[in-house]
């Protein structure tokens, strides 16, 4: 049996994970960006300060602006540093890190994400259900875009991500109040996933609480809320001791860096954003006075507004609405059929919304669903169509990221031999999995053999993609002749990102 469609067992969990290890070893002296000098100030904040100071120390421009619980991991990861180095926890810390402090980070991402390892064996091996294969499990562990993200670009997504798939594990196997618990610790660690919360209190509310009678039910709603507020009390508890929770709020809250971030998620956001342009231009053509914003739509700093020219000026209760307002079909679906089946569905449903709609967001959001739907992709082939476009489209809009040239042909193998592992494993299972039941399952199967894996649309779509990468980084690049970091840069990284919008739109 093809090791694409063998069940996941711990020896090929460990081999996956060896080698993705490899591969980050070997990311180590790339580019980084400035997450890293952020993540290593928080590293020696951790530890040369008090807790109290965490949230009111503003020495650097790194300030701490995640919640309690990531601080308490940085703290937890500082506790070594001293053997390797002293100056990684001293404050301030240097400028130019040397290559002992650079190793020793990157080192506790790849190790933080023997967490993720876990979690997605854990879903892999699913006993309420037919073992999912071994790719399943690699389509995660080798996950180009969160090899960029983590291990050149530099965050701790892989650790997060754990924490999720863990609690969407819990969820599936009908362990309620221990999958609230962990997706409460997960809120305290990054509040950006409250995005989900919605779906998670709706799933639990009725799948937890509801039809048990009065009494029983009543019992569990108290349980589950204590249990969550116990994690919640033990992040918060100290900095509202210490008189400190209004700052800790407005750290992890900055509304005031506008719609957009620096680095723009391809969505919906983007559509607004060219057509205010267009019409901007349309009606200074026919004699209008129409004003030229001074602020930049993606400066990403505090006190940068949305300068909108023509269309209202989006703010954040607006985007809030939109959120809610299009995650309103899976709520009504989790309120009314709550099956552990559909948890990761629903979850990354959310997290798609909150990416197409929200606040200030950021194109690397795009793991916080593409990773869970990893996990699913070998469900059915439907799965595997729509993960296989998505994931390549999801790797692609990163690109901007890593912007250096000799990160090219890094970014362009790594998402190239995870399509082509994704293609060969995907044809291969389906064609050797003749069960009766899979095969009702997957009715469209013989549209997908007229039409190719991924129809004709999504080629099309992919070769697009490829045509706007052959152009920008063959013609416009020898035609500008520019030095890296200038405004065709900018340019470039807009048109690659707004190339990325349909196949999130469409999955939304």
């Amino acid at each position: 049996m093809a090791a694409g469609t063998s069940p996941a067992t711990p020896a090929l969990a460990a081999w996956a994970f060896a080698v993705a290890t490899c591969v980050k070893l070997l990311l180590v002296p790339t580019y980084r960006s400035t997450d890293f000098d952020v993540h290593r100030y928080w590293l020696a904040l951790t530890h040369a300060l008090p807790a109290r100071q965490w949230y009111t120390d503003a020495s650097s421009q790194w300030t701490l602006d995640y919640p309690p619980f990531f601080a308490y991991f940085s703290r937890l990861l500082s506790l070594p540093a001293p053997l390797v180095d002293a100056t990684l926890v001293s404050v301030p810390v240097p400028d130019s890190p040397p290559f002992a402090h650079l190793l020793y980070l990157r080192l506790t991402v790849a190790v933080s994400d023997l967490l993720l390892l876990g979690s997605v064996l854990l879903l892999a091996r699913d006993a309420r259900q037919r073992q999912r294969p071994f790719l399943a499990l690699a389509l995660v562990l080798w996950s180009p875009a969160l090899l960029a993200v983590d291990h050149v670009h530099f965050q701790y997504n892989g650790f997060l991500m754990g924490l999720l798939l863990l609690s969407l594990y819990f969820l599936e196997q009908g362990w309620d109040l221990a999958g609230g618990i962990v997706f409460a610790s997960l809120l305290c660690s990054k509040h950006l996933f409250l995005v989900a919360a919605p779906v998670y209190f709706m799933y639990l509310f009725r799948h937890y609480c509801c039809g048990r009678g009065v009494v029983k039910g009543l019992g569990r709603l108290v349980l589950m809320g204590a249990g969550v507020a116990a994690v919640f009390a033990a992040a918060f508890a100290p900095f509202v001791y210490y008189g400190h929770i209004q700052q800790l709020f407005n750290r992890l809250f900055p509304f005031g860096r506008g719609l957009c971030h620096a680095y723009w998620a391809p969505n919906f956001w983007v559509f607004y954003i060219i057509l205010d342009k267009v019409l901007a231009f349309l009606l200074r053509r026919l004699g209008f006075n129409i004003a030229i914003p001074e602020v930049s739509f993606t400066g990403g700093l505090v006190g940068d507004s949305s300068p909108f020219a023509v269309l209202p000026k989006v703010t954040p209760i607006t985007t809030f609405l939109l959120v809610i307002l299009a995650m309103t079909p899976c709520l009504v679906k989790a309120f009314s059929n709550p099956q552990p089946k559909h948890i990761i569905r629903w979850v990354s449903y959310a997290c798609t919304c909150g990416f197409m709609f929200g606040w200030h967001v950021h194109e690397k959001a795009s793991l916080h669903f593409t990773i869970p739907l990893a996990v699913i992709a070998m469900d059915s082939l439907n799965d595997a169509r729509h993960y296989f476009l998505l994931s390549i489209v999801s790797c692609y809009s990163l690109f901007p990221l890593l912007f250096e040239k000799q990160e090219y042909l890094i970014k362009v193998m790594l998402l190239l031999t995870y399509a082509a592992l994704m293609w060969v494993g995907f044809t291969s299972h389906f064609a050797a999995n003749s069960d009766q039941e899979e095969k009702k399952a997957n009715r469209s199967g013989s549209t997908a053999k007229k039409n190719g894996f991924i129809g004709w649309i999504g080629l099309s779509y992919l070769l697009g993609i490829a045509a706007i990468e052959l152009w920008s980084q063959c013609i416009l690049i020898e035609f500008a002749k520019r030095p890296s970091g200038t405004m065709m840069d900018a340019e470039l990284a807009n048109t690659q990102s707004a190339s990325c919008q349909s196949p999130e739109l469409q999955f939304c």
